[in-house]
């Protein structure tokens, strides 16, 4: 984990910085710029979201580096609904960290496994978490990958 990092639940009142994070992170991975620039609405965190405090921020110095929320689903287990760090921290384990923050929750909370549907330029990162592929599945921005971690 690189050193100083924390975390905790978002504040609702961070909900226009988290969008921002989440808009500067998917802008400059070119697999989405393009449905995002046409589909702005697609960034959106909702506040009951951040009400529930299942959205989580990860902090290193003081900063905002990232942040991932998590969803109950039907089956008892919970989904990764959202995974973002900064651009110029990538490939630092900040992503990493925060996933498995979000897993140690999804456990605390009785899930079996943490579930989440991801780009395929996002697959290999998802795979060195531990997740294994399980299927497709259609967004709104076409197809995904359907993966899981066992808890």
């Amino acid at each position: 984990m690189p050193p100083d990092l924390t975390f905790r639940s978002a504040r609702v009142s961070e909900r226009e910085a988290l969008e921002a994070l989440q808009w500067r992170a998917s802008l400059n991975n070119p697999g989405d710029r393009e449905a995002l620039l046409a589909h702005p609405d697609a960034i959106h965190i909702p506040p009951d979201q951040l009400a529930g405090g299942l959205v989580f921020v990860a902090e290193s110095g003081g900063a905002i580096v990232g942040f991932a929320a998590l969803v109950s689903r039907s089956d008892g287990d919970s989904e990764l609904d959202a995974l973002f760090v900064e651009p110029g921290l990538w490939r630092r384990g900040y992503g990493k960290a925060l996933l498995l923050h979000c897993a140690q929750a999804a456990r605390d909370r009785g899930s079996a496994a943490l579930h989440v549907v991801g780009n395929r330029h996002a697959e290999a990162f998802y795979r060195s978490c531990g997740f294994e592929l399980v299927g497709a599945a259609e967004t709104r921005f076409g197809s995904g990958l359907l993966m899981r971690m066992r808890l």
